[in-house]
């Protein structure tokens, strides 16, 4: 019997250890699964968070793409702006250069004109090298298919010598600024 109230007693403390193995099981299932809701919410915030890091990154990215290509299309304004003003001053000036020019067609060969002439040329000369320093370059107009882009056509004549549509003559010299007409030449064209 002592054994058996033994065999009990060892049962018991079994049973009892067995009890206490089965909480402590129990608390640590228990807090893993606290934990694991804990890590579920920071994991769902963490993410949120990245979330709209990436939507801030992203609208930074594009305010700053937006921001140059609004500083390059304002300098490319100001840069039209400054050449049209540039092209409208120097269009005046065309027209005494057409003038010194037509002076120097019909110079006089000796005596004092023709000192005076020569003055005549090297203001035609200076004013030149002006234009050609500001960008501006008359057109090669003369021999030259007629361009309505490029050319003004002031009478459409018969001639034997040219082909149909070919420059006979220039009346008045054009002008290009930066690859743009800035004035057309008035030629004549064969028909």
């Amino acid at each position: 019997m002592a054994e058996q109230k033994l065999n009990q007693s060892e049962q018991q403390e079994v049973e009892q250890t067995e009890a206490e193995v089965f909480e402590e099981a129990a608390e640590e299932l228990i807090e893993a699964e606290v934990l694991t809701d804990e890590e579920e919410a920071l994991t769902n915030e963490l993410e949120e968070w990245q979330s709209k890091a990436s939507e801030y990154l992203d609208g930074w990215q594009r305010s700053r793409a937006d921001f140059a290509n609004y500083k390059k299309r304002v300098e490319r304004d100001q840069a039209q702006v400054s050449q049209n003003a540039t092209a409208s001053v120097i269009k005046r000036f065309l027209e005494v250069m057409d003038d010194l020019e037509l002076a120097l067609k019909n110079r006089p060969q000796d005596g004092e004109g023709a000192a005076w002439s020569d003055g005549v040329e090297l203001v035609y000369r200076k004013f030149s090298s002006i234009l050609e320093a500001e960008g501006v370059t008359p057109m090669e107009t003369e021999g030259q298919y007629f361009d309505p882009n490029l050319h003004e056509a002031i009478t459409n004549e018969d001639n034997s010598d040219y082909e149909s549509g070919q420059i006979i003559e220039v009346l008045k010299q054009g002008y290009l600024i930066a690859d743009r007409v800035l004035r057309p030449a008035m030629v004549r064209v064969a028909r």
